[in-house]
């Protein structure tokens, strides 16, 4: 999102709020903290003893700062302005700091330069997802909502100074690639990416169309950094693809909300229906590594598998707009378009065909949202491991026709009151195919919004009992030996990967396997094969192909 492409560096939850130029003021006198500001440039005298430096600093940054001191915020439920009465010390502060790192930086500075560096400052401080969106991460973010854009094809956070990966997007060059959730991104052609904004990390990521981008990954368990190849290219997100895994389980994944993903999800369980002649006994939606998108997107899905009129989402925050109960209603999810509802094609059987949604944890934001839906009204059996923890929404607020904040607004909570932020969706049944060696989650994240849930958890693992924490040293001492799962395939001729293989077992009936161990055990103690798939104990770990050490 905050949480998902390369030009946008997250997809998380977005909503577009747009600002009329009457929203902002730059030419009225008015009045902070008993300060005048005249044709929106700061006016004050020196005081005594300060010398010309701070007066340059505070009439220098005024052909900025008197539009930030004069902004009206307009709230969009009721379209009223109000002025910030913003603290004259700190704005003092702020222009003294300017004027000296102006006067006296090793190398001459522009002015654009510092005051951009001083937006992105503020917002970046906030939490790992409110930024500045400049001229170009703008237009990226129009794009990516749409689901068209150039890049590689991977969502980022930043860790300590790093790049993170928090999910590769399917079947983009950073997938192919062999680009991992929770790889470290160290350079890009030779550019160090350590210790520099993420916004200006993603910059660097970008490029021409069909040029190649080297990057640098560290990756946990590997003994020495990793080098990829990625062609940079357009990428068109599939965000909803289906198949058939065997004769009645239809099988339905959805990579990322976008702004056509209900419209594709509908055509995808519809086809679903035709090529089982009507007869779907099971049905799985794949959310695994869905870093999220747009809001009304994930309340459509959520509202394919729900009762009308049955709540999705509800968020909080200290705005009015910011306040919203989104339900299963063509209002909720089709807000800014008077077509005719989406869902209103979607064949009705699939509103209580038994159903399995699978996540893990890059599962983050919008998939949460319909995660926790499915789950808080029993519709859905959720199984995987638990998701990212993104329970924020980011507001797009343009600052004129080429740049805005991406800044949050609100928390999101289930239909239950569940708040998923640094908490994530914790599944009915625990999956977990062993693949994800480097976990991330929101909890990881420099600093991410905590909540109630996530501060009890941290308590509770510090009042644990010692022998608690020694037993599960033990356990994963024994499980040190990997197991290698062959997959059996699907009607497709694809493979089915071990946790939709549990998936399908669940559907049949048959039993569900937490892990490939565990799984290898059950076949054991049967004395025989599954028919579906063999697990065996490998010997050695096989390091990725498509990677080269050095």
């Amino acid at each position: 999102m905050d949480g998902a492409l390369i030009s946008s560096q997250q997809a998380g939850i977005y909503k577009v709020k747009q600002l009329e130029k009457a929203d902002v003021t730059s030419g009225a006198e008015i009045g902070i903290n008993g300060h005048r500001l005249s044709g929106g440039v700061p006016v004050a005298k020196p005081r005594a003893g300060r010398g010309k430096l701070k007066a340059a600093g505070l009439i220098g940054l005024g052909a900025v700062l008197g539009v930030s001191l004069s902004l009206h915020f307009s709230a969009v439920a009721e379209r009223q302005s109000t002025m910030f009465n913003l603290p004259i010390d700190e704005v003092r502060m702020l222009s003294e700091v300017f004027a000296r790192v102006k006067a006296g930086y090793v190398e001459e500075v522009d002015d654009k330069r510092l005051i951009q560096e001083a937006i992105n400052g503020m917002l970046s401080g906030l939490d790992p997802h409110s930024a500045f969106l400049d001229a170009d991460a703008f237009r990226d973010m129009q794009t990516a909502t749409s689901g068209k854009f150039g890049g590689l094809g991977i969502e980022v956070g930043s860790e300590d100074g790093f790049v993170k990966v928090i999910s590769p997007i399917d079947d983009t060059p950073a997938f192919k690639a062999g680009i991992k959730s929770g790889d470290f991104i160290l350079k890009v052609n030779n550019s160090n990416l350590r210790g520099i904004s993420l916004t200006e990390a993603v910059k660097r990521m970008r490029g021409e169309v069909g040029t190649e981008a080297v990057l640098t990954i560290l990756r946990r368990g590997e003994a020495k950094e990793l080098v990829f190849n990625v062609k940079r290219a357009v990428i068109e997100i599939q965000s909803v693809r289906a198949r058939q895994l065997e004769p009645g389980i239809a099988y339905i994944r959805v990579t990322q909300f976008e702004q056509s993903t209900a419209e594709k999800l509908v055509r995808a369980i519809n086809d679903s229906y035709k090529q089982n002649n009507g007869q779907v006994r099971g049905m799985v939606l794949d959310l695994r590594n869905d870093p999220g998108g747009v809001l009304e997107a994930s309340v459509a899905v959520s509202a394919a598998f729900l009762p009308k009129d049955a709540l999705v989402v509800y968020t909080e925050g200290r705005l009015p707009d910011a306040k919203m109960r989104l339900s299963a209603r063509k209002e909720d999810y089709q807000r800014r378009s008077g077509k005719e509802d989406v869902l209103a094609k979607l064949n009705p059987a699939v509103k209580s065909v038994p159903l399995v949604v699978l996540v893990n944890n890059g599962t983050a934001s919008a998939s949460e949202i319909v995660a926790g839906a499915l789950q808080d009204h029993k519709r859905a059996l959720v199984m995987g491991i638990q998701t990212f923890g993104k329970g924020s929404v980011q507001t797009i607020l343009p600052i004129n026709d080429t740049t805005a904040i991406k800044l949050t607004t609100a928390r999101y909570f289930t239909p239950n009151g569940r708040s998923i932020q640094a908490k994530g969706i914790v599944p009915d049944k625990q999956v977990d195919d062993g693949t994800q060696r480097l976990v991330m989650r929101e909890a990881d994240l420099d600093r991410h919004l905590s909540s109630d849930e996530e501060r009890k958890a941290i308590e509770a693992i510090k009042t644990a009992p010692p022998d608690d924490n020694k037993t599960l040293i033990a356990l994963k001492k024994e499980d040190e030996k990997p197991v290698d799962y062959k997959p059996a395939k699907g009607l497709d001729g694809l493979p089915i990967d071990f946790v939709l293989q549990q998936a399908v077992n669940y559907l049949n009936g048959q039993a569900v396997a937490a892990n490939p161990r565990e799984w290898l055990a059950m076949t054991t103690a049967n004395g025989g094969k599954p028919a579906a798939s063999v697990a065996v104990v490998k010997s050695d770990s096989v390091a990725p192909k498509s990677a080269t050490s050095r």
